[in-house]
């Protein structure tokens, strides 16, 4: 039997290594893959703050302009995150503007808040 030296298969060696290399890339696609997780649920979680600010808006240009007054709540979010919402009533020397800004702070592993300023009219 004669047995050929020029054999066109990989070594072992050549599959270690690339074992090594796809292991690295997908290491590093799994942590890209928790940050836009994360990304996404941050995303969630602004757009439901702003949704909560956007109607307390409405209901204090609802009420009678007598009872529009500075105030707080809870809120409790779809994805179960607390919501805080203050919002603070400024009037103007003859009372026929007031200008309210709504703030909501809510915690995901770190303190957020948004501000929603806006000016009402008698």
């Amino acid at each position: 039997m004669k047995v050929s030296i020029d054999s066109r298969g990989f070594t072992l060696l050549e599959i270690l290594v690339a074992l090594v290399i796809l292991s690295i890339s997908l290491l590093a696609l799994a942590g890209l893959m928790t940050m836009t997780t994360r990304n996404n649920s941050y995303g969630s979680h602004i757009t439901e703050a702003a949704t909560f600010a956007q109607d307390k808006l409405e209901e204090l240009r609802a009420v009678p302009w007598g009872n529009v007054n500075t105030g707080g709540d809870q809120r409790a979010g779809a994805t179960g995150v607390n919501y805080i919402r203050n919002w603070n009533v400024v009037a103007n020397s003859d009372d026929s503007l007031r200008t309210i800004t709504i703030r909501v702070d809510w915690n995901d592993r770190t303190d957020h808040s948004i501000r929603l300023v806006s000016v009402i009219s008698k």
